[in-house]
C-alpha cells in the first residue's frame, strides 16, 4: 500500500478534480488505508466548515441601502412595461435553466449510486463488515463516517442485515448497508447532505430510476438513499423501518 502516490491528490479529490479513473483508484485506496481515509475526511470537513462559515454573514437592511442606491422615481405612464416584460422573460429562462440543471444533476447522482450498488453486488466481498447483528455493524462505522449509523430492529421482519461497507460519494465518506429480502439485495446509502445532493429530492414512496426501485429522504442533514431491483413494496417497507428506528 503506497500512500506516497496519493499525497498530492487529496485536495483534487475533495474538490472533485480527479478523473473518473483516478477517483475510482483513490476511493479503492481509501477503503483499505485508515490513515489516508482519515486525512480525506479531515479535508472534507475543513471544506464544509469553510463553506458554512462563508454563509453565516447576512447583510443588514442598512448595509444594503448604503450599497444599493434607491431607484429613481419612474415617469407616469406605461414606460415601465417593456422592462417588466423583459424581466419576466429573463426570469422564466432562469427558472427553466435551473429546473433543467437540477434534473441533470439528479440523473448524474442516481447514476453514481446505481453504479456503486451494482459494483458491490458483483463484488466477491460485497461488505467490509459481515454480520447480521446491528450491534456489531453500527460501532464498526464509528470513526469511519462523520455521523452515527442507526440500524432498525429487523426481528420478525422479512429482512436480514448482511453487513456494511464504506463508500465515497461526492468525495465524502458514506455508509452502505446491505440487506437481504428473499433472493434480492437492497443497498441503503447514508451520507451527509452536501453540495448538490439535495437534487435527489424527498421521496415518500419508491420511484423507478435507471431500472431500479429507489427511495430517498433526509433527516437532520443526513441523506438516505435505498436502491434495489426488488418490488417497490419491499423497498418502502424497509425504508419505513429505517425511519422508525429507535
Amino acid at each position: 500500500m503506497n500512500c506516497d502516490l496519493w499525497q498530492d491528490k487529496f485536495d483534487a479529490f475533495v474538490d472533485m478534480e480527479l478523473s473518473s479513473a483516478e477517483t475510482r483508484d483513490f476511493e479503492e485506496h481509501l477503503r483499505g488505508c485508515p490513515a489516508c481515509s482519515a486525512e480525506a475526511l479531515a479535508r472534507q470537513r475543513l471544506k464544509s466548515q469553510t463553506r458554512l462559515a462563508g454563509q453565516r454573514f447576512e447583510p443588514s437592511a442598512e448595509f444594503e441601502r448604503r450599497i444599493i442606491p434607491a431607484s429613481a422615481p419612474q415617469r407616469a405612464g406605461w414606460s415601465w412595461m417593456p422592462a417588466l416584460v423583459a424581466a419576466a422573460a429573463a426570469l422564466l429562462l432562469v427558472l427553466g435553466g435551473l429546473s433543467w440543471r437540477q434534473r441533470t444533476v439528479e440523473r448524474q447522482l442516481v447514476s453514481q449510486l446505481v453504479d456503486q450498488h451494482v459494483a458491490s453486488m458483483a463484488s466477491v466481498n460485497p461488505v467490509d463488515v459481515v454480520s447480521t447483528d446491528a450491534h456489531t455493524v453500527k460501532p464498526w462505522f464509528q470513526g469511519k463516517v462523520p455521523f452515527s449509523v442507526d440500524i432498525p430492529d429487523l426481528h420478525d421482519t422479512q429482512f436480514t442485515l448482511l453487513g456494511g461497507r464504506i463508500e465515497y460519494f461526492q468525495q465524502s465518506p458514506a455508509a452502505q448497508l446491505i440487506f437481504a429480502v428473499r433472493q434480492h439485495r437492497i443497498s441503503v446509502f447514508i451520507f451527509r447532505e452536501v453540495g448538490e445532493t439535495a437534487a435527489l429530492g424527498e421521496q415518500t414512496a419508491p420511484i423507478r430510476k435507471a431500472g431500479f426501485q429507489t427511495q430517498s429522504w433526509t433527516e437532520d442533514g443526513i441523506r438516505y438513499f435505498a436502491i434495489s431491483d426488488v418490488n417497490p413494496q419491499d423497498v418502502r417497507q424497509l425504508c419505513d423501518l429505517l425511519k422508525r428506528r429507535s
